[in-house]
Parts: C-alpha cells; structure tokens; sequence
C-alpha cells in the first residue's frame, strides 16, 4: 500500500478521486482525505482545513467543473476550507448545520443547503445519498455513491484507526447504532476521512463494533480493581494497551464508554467518581 502524499491528485476509478491535505498528524494520519467524484461535473467531499496549498490543489484539479461542496461534519479538519473554494468556484455547500460548539465545532460553517437522513443529489453521471450517521458528531453524515457503492465516511470511520468519541457532542451509544446500520448497506468500498479506501467494507464495520465493546469489557474489568473512580483512575487500567502519548485523547472514548454504561443503567456518577454495579 502506496504512502499519502499531501497535495497528490490521486485517481481512484473512472469517477473518483483523492488530493489529501497537509495536516498530518497523531489525530488525523497522514492529513484529511479530500474526494472529488464525477467527469463533466463535479463535487467535493471534505474540503478539508483552511490551506492555501490545498486550496490551489484542488482548484487545479477542479477547474470550472465544481457544483457542489459536500462536507461529512463540521470539525476543524474536514469543513473550513468550504468558504474558500465556494469562493474561488461557486460551488454550494451542503451538510448538517453545526451543532452548538464544543470547542471543536467550524462555528462559521453555513451550507446552502441542510442535508438529512436519506436526502440526496443527483448529477449526470454519478448520485450521493446521504446517511446521517451520529457518534463521532451528531451532525455526521456519510454519502453514499449509490452507482458503485462507494461510502465516503469522513471521520464514522478511518482507515488503520479508531475515532474518537469525545462527549457531550460525541455519544458512544449513537456511534455503535450509526456502525450497525451500515451493515443493512450495499456497499462495495469505504473512503474514509483519513487513510486508504477499505474494500472489504462490512468485514470493518464488523470489526469496529467488536473493537468497541471489547473495549467496553476493559472498562468494566478495571473496576475490578477500583470502584469507585475517577476517569483519570480508570484510564490506565482500560488502555494498557495503547501508548501513554494517545491517553489524554482515550481519555475522551473512556468518558463515552462511560456514559454509555449510565444510560444503560449499569453505572452511576457522582462528583466526578463512577461506580459500576454488579
């Protein structure tokens, strides 16, 4: 498998392809998957972050071909550079209107067009549905190319990684319910946010899902050694597992691991220390 070099125009297939942009990091990989899908027209997925360099990448491979702007959710990698391409090109922007801010929210992000579940758009050669698919953000939607089966699934999933679920926006609970039903979903590919394309889409999502409550079960066995507790006692006991340099990141999936357990009745919190019942 290819390294992602930033800034590359990279064909997919006859439809669809991929200019990646120049935020990497520990969050992100190797930056932000944009995708440009059509022939004689065109549309944008992610736009990615503000970048002057993405914004000239794209508008090369762009040209005057551009008629819509699709972002997936309102974080600060994947919507801002909407404003400048709609722009430098006319494109409209589409999405689910930001939710209210969470310190991580694009709060100027304004599309000229809402999107919801099931709702989508045609072009000549190519239509994307939209499927609203809470968790990561509960204004997260996928798009789904219906022609191929190709889901373009901004941050619900990422290649080589797992997301992070960082409440009150984040919701662990949504986000296992969003995976579930794309298993109902004919589906040939994923095209994450971040990462390659997945072409064995359903074997993912099963893995997810399984990924999640494993980890669940962790949460539940490091109260076998303290209960109550903090967060801050809990996190090294669920994530031995994974590096001390991702833990104040975990620390946020822990929280929402954690609030999935209260909603389902099998813990409680009180001043900041969780209790999980027997």
């Amino acid at each position: 498998m290819e390294n992602i070099v930033p800034g590359v125009h990279v064909p997919l297939n006859d439809l669809v392809s991929r200019i990646t942009a120049p935020n990497p990091g520990m969050m992100t990989g190797a930056g932000t998957n944009t995708y440009i899908v059509g022939g004689e027209e065109l549309a944008v997925i992610d736009p990615g972050p503000e970048s002057d360099s993405h914004l000239a990448a794209l508008l090369e491979a762009v040209g005057k071909r551009l008629k819509w702007i699709f972002c997936t959710h309102t974080h600060l990698d994947h919507s801002p550079g909407a404003r400048a391409l709609k722009e430098a090109t006319g494109a409209k922007v589409l999405g689910y209107a930001p939710v209210p801010d969470d310190g991580r929210q694009d709060t100027a992000f304004t599309p000229d067009l809402t999107l919801r579940e099931g709702d989508a758009i045609g072009m000549r050669e190519f239509r994307l549905r939209a499927v609203h698919t809470p968790g990561h953000a509960s204004n997260h939607l996928c798009y789904l190319f219906e022609d191929k089966g190709i889901l373009f699934t901004g941050d619900h999933i990422m290649q080589g990684s797992t997301v992070v679920i960082s409440p009150p926006d984040g919701d662990m609970i949504q986000y296992l319910q969003s995976l579930e039903r794309l298993l109902a979903l004919d589906l040939a590919a994923l095209a994450p946010g971040h990462g390659h394309l997945i072409e064995k889409p359903h074997d993912e999502v099963r893995r997810l899902i399984a990924h999640r409550l494993k980890r669940e079960q962790k949460v539940l066995a490091a109260f076998d050694k303290k209960n109550p507790a903090t967060l801050d006692d809990l996190l090294p006991l669920a994530y031995d597992d994974v590096p001390q340099r991702v833990h104040a990141v975990a620390r946020r999936s822990l929280h929402a691991h954690l609030i999935k357990l209260q909603r389902e009745k099998r813990a409680a919190e009180t001043d900041g220390m969780w209790t999980v019942y027997s």
